[in-house]
């Protein structure tokens, strides 16, 4: 039986891992520049621009200064992220989120997109596969009209066009 006297690196390399990762995560959680950097790229401009709210670049925007401003402001009042979205959503509407809410009818929103992709995918799939059955030997191709058939002044056509054009002799003319 071994018994550990000292710490391996590899211990110790973990624990200074698992120490830099703490400070990381607890250095954005109690900073509130941080909080709302994050919270107004969270909600959306409503002057119409499409922007986010913290990228909105309209000179003298008078929407998003009343909006980062009524952020500021329930940061400051101690609210938390879901109330501050709540709020938003009672005055702006659900369209100032900028993503939708995971939860309810709104989960549409997120699921719609993969199901209409994966529908394209599986159509376009099937109407390969069909469009691919048609040469698989067991349906003949229809033919032209029998050569031996044909009066020998058409035949003598035919047969020059083969030999000017290559066809059937394996030189495909470089295409």
């Amino acid at each position: 039986m071994r018994i550990l006297t000292r710490p391996s690196r590899w211990t110790k390399s973990v624990e200074a891992l698992i120490l830099a990762l703490a400070i990381c995560f607890t250095v954005g959680a109690t900073n509130s520049s941080a909080r709302f950097n994050n919270l107004n790229h969270r909600l959306m401009c409503t002057c119409g621009c499409a922007e986010l709210l913290g990228e909105c670049n309209h000179v003298g925007c008078t929407a998003s200064t009343k909006e980062n401003a009524e952020l500021r402001a329930a940061i400051a009042a101690g609210e938390t992220d879901q109330q501050i979205f709540a709020a938003f959503t009672a005055e702006y509407g659900a369209t100032v989120l900028a993503a939708p809410p995971t939860h309810g009818f709104d989960l549409v929103a997120w699921i719609a997109p993969f199901a209409v992709f994966a529908a394209a995918l599986l159509g376009t799939i099937l109407l390969i596969r069909r469009w691919g059955g048609r040469t698989d030997g067991k349906t003949p191709l229809p033919a032209g009209p029998d050569p031996a058939g044909l009066d020998p002044e058409e035949r003598a056509r035919r047969e020059r066009i083969r030999r000017e054009t290559n066809i059937g002799s394996g030189i495909d003319g470089g295409f």
